[in-house]
Formats: structure tokens, C-alpha cells, sequence
């Protein structure tokens, strides 16, 4: 019975560790998608993420979050013409560090259907992606706020 849920509690921690990786094969090709060219670090830094900086979310000790020109674009909006939602096609990439070891990446994608999610190890291999709760869980309570995204608002 002993040796039963050993194996039981094993087979659980194995299922848990490899996160919800829903969509793998779109996770690959999202990560080749921000890695193209010079990649996401030319792209403009978050507002209010000029260089990295300390972070209390589940994204590492320190965070640097990069957008694409869609975001750029939409963060540009005048005030008077306010966005309810990011464009389809806005990308957000926030890169999780300890000390100076970058420990994840972590990416959103806007898409004609919603968000799509992603988070990578250091090398690449997503651990989640598609819709996963962890994701999903933690986001949605900005969802009618600022669509989803916590670092940063939707321009008011």
C-alpha cells in the first residue's frame, strides 16, 4: 500500500511540474516569432519598466517586460480616444530573473480569439501555453479593467 501511493504521489508531482502546456506546438512557434530578428529586447520597454526591476508576482524576483509596435501604437493613443481592449496582434514579453540569471519567459499574445499565453524556461521549452489556468486564474481579475494585462494599463 506503501509503495502504491509512492508511486501515486510520484505520477502527481511528475503531471504538476510539467505545467499545462496546452498548445505546445503554438508555443514553439510563438518563441520563434519574438525571437526573429534582433528579437523582443529591441523592441520598446512596458511603461513603467524602463530597465528591470523588482516584482512580487510569480514571474521571478526581478522582471523586464517588453512590447511590440502594436502595443507601442495603442500606448499612444490620445487620451480622448480611449481603448477598451489591446489590438489583435499586441505582444507583451516579461523576462523573470534571479539575481542576474534569467529564469523564464513569459509572453501574451492578442489574438482574433483572445489571449494566448506562454511561458518558457530559459532555453525556450514552454512549460504552459494556450489558455492555462495559472495564467487565466491570475489574470482575470483585470480583465474588464485592462484587459487581461497587470503591469501596465490600457490608455484611458
Amino acid at each position: 500500500m506503501l509503495a502504491r501511493l509512492a508511486a501515486l504521489a510520484s505520477v502527481v508531482l511528475i503531471v504538476t511540474a510539467c505545467g499545462q502546456d496546452d498548445d505546445h506546438e503554438g508555443a514553439r512557434v510563438l518563441w520563434e516569432k519574438i525571437n526573429a530578428g534582433p528579437g523582443f529586447r529591441s523592441w520598446d520597454r512596458a511603461p513603467g519598466f524602463p530597465t528591470r526591476k523588482p516584482s512580487f508576482t510569480a514571474h521571478s524576483g526581478a522582471v523586464e517586460i517588453f512590447v511590440n509596435a502594436e502595443v507601442s501604437s495603442a500606448l499612444a493613443t490620445p487620451r480622448t480616444a480611449a481603448l477598451t481592449e489591446w489590438p489583435v496582434g499586441a505582444l507583451i514579453v516579461k523576462e523573470g530573473f534571479s539575481g542576474d540569471s534569467r529564469k523564464l519567459v513569459a509572453v501574451m499574445e492578442k489574438r482574433a480569439d483572445g489571449w494566448f499565453w506562454a511561458e518558457y524556461d530559459d532555453g525556450g521549452d514552454s512549460k504552459y501555453s494556450g489558455r492555462p489556468s495559472v495564467c487565466t486564474d491570475c489574470h482575470d481579475n483585470r480583465k474588464s479593467y485592462s484587459d487581461w494585462v497587470y503591469a501596465f494599463e490600457l490608455p484611458r
